[in-house]
Order: structure tokens, then sequence, then C-alpha cells
């Protein structure tokens, strides 16, 4: 759809897939909940979404993992490169996120008006990346 934002948000909590869902949903955007790991590259490869929200934690197959994963995925031209949030448990967490090479991380709890600026700047960017 012309227009629309897909977010997909990668959690096996529901708290916060919600959180994300709420922070996120606006007109010209669409979040797609999954809930395990090992089915996120799938559905980044169908949907091509502007941006991916990883929890540290998604079943047998974490956050880090998943972004790893993309990236090294999206190298290969396998699945299309896409901007990548973590979510972390704990500040000493931000060291993962680096090695792995997302886009941003915030550590939670996160507050939804955060989380909200945060999700509009890497869309930005995404936009900005398609025009030039």
């Amino acid at each position: 759809m012309p227009g629309v934002s897909t977010i997909v948000v990668a959690a096996d909590a529901r708290w916060v897939r919600d959180l994300v869902k709420s922070a996120c949903t606006a007109p010209g955007q669409q979040v797609i909940e999954v809930m395990r790991g090992q089915d996120v590259r799938d559905i980044v490869g169908k949907e091509n979404p502007d941006l991916v929200i990883l929890d540290m934690q998604i079943g047998n197959m974490g956050g880090v993992a998943v972004a790893i994963d993309l990236r090294l995925e999206g190298s290969a031209g396998r699945v299309p490169d896409t901007s990548i949030l973590l979510l972390l448990d704990r500040e000493a967490d931000r060291f993962l996120a680096k090695r792995a090479d997302a886009d941003a991380e915030l550590v939670k709890p996160v507050d939804p008006g955060t989380l909200r600026r945060t999700v509009d700047g890497l869309l930005a960017r995404e936009v900005e990346s398609t025009v030039r």
C-alpha cells in the first residue's frame, strides 16, 4: 500500500507487542506482530517493512540473534535491508545492540512517547534514504 509504513514487532511478551502497537498505530502505519524470532526473517522477506522492532526476549531466538541474522541475510541480498530497533532488558545490553548493528536501542521499560519519537526518527531516515 503506497504511503503506508510497515513496522514489524517481534516479542513473546504480549505487553511489549501492545506497547509498540499503541505507540506506533497511526494513520498510514501498520504493525505486524511476530511471537517467534525464527519467523522474523520470513516476514521481513514477504512484507519488506520499514522498521523491525525486536525485544531481547523472543522465545528461543532473542532480539540480538534476530538482528544479526537480518543483517547477514540483508548483506547477502536474501532479505531487504531494514532499520532495526532493539528493546533491551538493561543498560549493559547496549554493547550487544551495537555488536548486532541495530540502528537504535531503548532500555525497557520504555515510555510510549520516547518509543514514538524513536520510531518516527527511524522511519524518517528510511524515507530519506529511499528519496535519494
